[in-house]
C-alpha cells in the first residue's frame, strides 16, 4: 500500500487528509476513493458540515432497502450489531455478502466513516437518554472495576453510547470539585502544565540545550504552543479535585486572560456584536454536530482567542437562551439561536 500515492489522489477531495490518522486514510482509499472519482465524473463536489434533508432521507432508503434485500428486521441491529449477540454471526454474514458498506453509501458523495456516523446517530434509541442517576453511576463505576475502559463493553451494558460512558466515568471516578476554583487548585494546574511543557522541552532539547538554558526563570513559550493539545489526563491527575475537561477550560481561561489582557471580551457593545457574528457565522456552516465545526477558524471571529474559549462561549450562550436544548440537536439548537435570539440581539446592539 503506498500512504503517499494515497494521500495525493485523496487531497483532490479531501484537502485536510494530510492531518488524518495513516490507518483512516487506508480506509479511505479502499471505500472512498474510486466512489469519489465516480462523483467528480458526473460533477458532483465531495461535501462537508451539515447533512441535508435529501441525505438523511438517502440515509434512511439505502437501510430500508438494505433489510428488505436481507430480511435484517431492525435497523439498530444493522448499525449496532454487537448489541445482539445470538443474531450477530448471521447479520455479519448478511452484511458481508450484500455489501453493505457501499449500500448505505449509495449516492451520498461524502467520506463513508462520516455517513456510518449520521447513520449510527439517527437510528440509536440509546441516544438522548437524559441524565445519569445515583444508580447508573454506581454501576459505570462497577463496570468500569470490572472492565477498565473497554467502553464499547461497558456501553452495552448501560444501554447508552460509548462517548457518553468514557465522558461520566471521567467526570465520577475521583472527588471532584464542581464549585469556583480555589487558588490552591489554579497553582496546581499550573504547575502541572509547566510540568508537561518542561518534560516536552527535555525530550526535545536533550542533546542541544545546557540544563542551565533549561532554567524556570528563562522558560519562555510561544502563544502555539500555550494553546496546543496537551495531555490532560495526566493533567488531571496531577491536580486531583477536577477532571480533565475542567482543566481544559480553566487552563484556556488563563491563557486568554493573559493573551487579552484581562479584557472582557464579552461585554458591552462589544460582546454583543461577538455574539451576533458567533451565531451568524455558525448558521452559515450548516454543520449537523458541534464535533464537524472548525472552531480555529472562528475565533478571529470574537477577537482572536482561543479556539476552546469560543467553544465555551458558545456553551454559555445554547445554556442561557436555548430552552430545553439538551433535548435539541446540534442543528436546532443554532437554528433558534438564529432565529429567535439574533433578532433580539440586534435590536439590542
Amino acid at each position: 500500500f503506498d500512504l503517499d500515492a494515497a494521500k495525493r489522489e485523496l487531497e483532490e477531495f479531501i484537502p485536510h487528509v494530510r492531518q488524518i490518522s495513516e490507518d483512516s486514510i487506508k480506509k479511505m482509499a479502499g471505500r472512498d476513493l474510486m466512489r469519489f472519482k465516480e462523483f467528480k465524473k458526473q460533477g458532483i463536489p465531495i461535501k462537508f458540515g451539515r447533512f441535508s434533508q435529501k441525505e438523511n432521507e438517502q440515509i434512511r432508503k439505502n437501510i430500508e432497502e438494505f433489510m428488505a434485500m436481507t430480511g435484517i428486521d431492525s435497523a439498530e441491529k444493522l448499525l449496532f450489531t454487537s448489541r445482539y449477540p445470538e443474531e450477530k454471526h448471521t447479520i455479519n454474514r448478511l452484511k458481508a455478502r450484500h455489501v453493505f458498506c457501499e449500500k448505505l453509501a449509495e449516492g451520498i458523495p461524502r467520506a463513508w466513516r462520516l455517513i456510518y456516523y449520521r447513520a449510527r446517530k439517527m437510528f440509536d434509541s440509546n441516544n438522548y437518554k437524559g441524565r445519569y442517576t445515583k444508580e447508573e453511576k454506581e454501576k459505570l463505576k462497577k463496570y468500569h472495576a470490572l472492565h477498565g475502559n473497554d467502553w464499547k463493553k461497558i456501553s452495552e451494558m448501560m444501554s447508552r453510547s460509548n462517548l457518553s460512558v468514557a465522558m461520566k466515568y471521567s467526570e465520577i471516578k475521583s472527588p471532584i470539585n464542581y464549585g469556583p476554583w480555589s487558588k490552591e487548585e489554579t497553582q496546581k494546574l499550573m504547575r502541572a502544565v509547566e510540568e508537561v511543557f518542561l518534560k516536552g522541552m527535555e525530550s526535545e532539547d536533550a542533546n542541544s540545550v545546557s540544563s542551565s538554558e533549561k532554567s524556570r526563570r528563562n522558560f519562555l513559550i510561544e502563544r502555539e504552543k500555550l494553546l496546543q493539545k496537551l495531555p490532560w489526563n495526566e493533567i488531571e491527575a496531577k491536580v486531583g479535585t477536577r477532571y480533565w475537561r475542567q482543566c481544559k477550560q480553566k487552563w484556556t481561561s488563563i491563557v486568554t486572560n493573559k493573551i487579552t489582557k484581562g479584557q472582557q471580551l464579552y461585554r458591552g457593545t462589544r460582546g454583543l456584536q461577538a455574539k451576533i457574528n458567533l451565531i451568524k457565522r455558525l448558521y452559515e456552516m450548516k454543520v449537523e454536530d458541534a464535533d464537524e465545526v472548525n472552531w480555529e477558524e472562528l475565533s478571529d471571529i470574537v477577537g482572536g482567542v482561543p479556539k476552546d474559549y469560543v467553544r465555551a462561549r458558545f456553551y454559555k450562550l445554547k445554556v442561557s437562551y436555548v430552552p430545553l436544548w439538551q433535548k435539541k440537536t446540534f442543528s436546532e439548537i443554532i437554528d433558534y439561536l438564529f432565529e429567535e435570539k439574533l433578532p433580539e440581539f440586534e435590536e439590542k446592539l
